[in-house]
C-alpha cells in the first residue's frame, strides 16, 4: 500500500482550523480597534497602534502612575522595545501571508470574479474603518 503523499494543508480540517484562526484574528483586532483603543484620528489613518510616540507615552504613563524606579523605568523599556519590534514583525509577517493567500486566490479566478473578489475586499476594508 503506497502512503498518502498529497500536502497535508490540502485536508479540509486543516484548512477549516486556519480559516477559523485567521477569522478569529480578524475579530479580535476589529473589536480591539472598535473598542476606541486608537483615537479617531489614528483609526482613519491606519497607522500602526505601537509606533516610537505610543511607546514614549505609555512609558510615561507607567512611570507616573505606577511609581516606577528609574530601573524599573529601563526595564520597562527594555520590554516595550522588544514587543515593538515583535508586533512589527508579526505585522509584516501577517501582511506576506494576506497578500500571498490574495495572490493564490486571484489565480484561481476568472477576470469577472476576480473584480468581484477586489469589490468584496474593498467593502471588507470599509467596514473595518468604520
Amino acid at each position: 500500500m503506497k502512503p498518502d503523499c498529497s500536502a497535508p494543508w490540502r485536508n479540509p480540517r486543516v484548512i477549516l482550523v486556519l480559516l477559523l484562526v485567521f477569522l478569529s484574528g480578524a475579530v479580535s483586532g476589529a473589536m480591539v480597534l472598535r473598542s476606541g483603543v486608537l483615537s479617531p484620528a489614528k483609526k482613519s489613518s491606519g497607522a500602526m497602534l505601537w509606533t516610537e510616540g505610543g511607546k514614549e507615552i505609555s512609558l510615561q504613563r507607567f512611570r507616573k502612575e505606577l511609581d516606577l524606579t528609574p530601573a524599573q523605568a529601563q526595564q520597562v523599556e527594555t520590554v516595550l522595545d522588544d514587543f515593538m519590534r515583535y508586533y512589527q514583525t508579526l505585522q509584516l509577517q501577517m501582511d506576506e501571508v494576506r497578500a500571498s493567500g490574495k495572490d493564490r486566490i486571484m489565480r484561481i479566478l476568472r477576470e469577472d470574479q476576480r473584480r468581484k473578489f477586489e469589490q468584496m475586499l474593498s467593502n471588507m476594508q470599509a467596514r473595518q474603518l468604520r
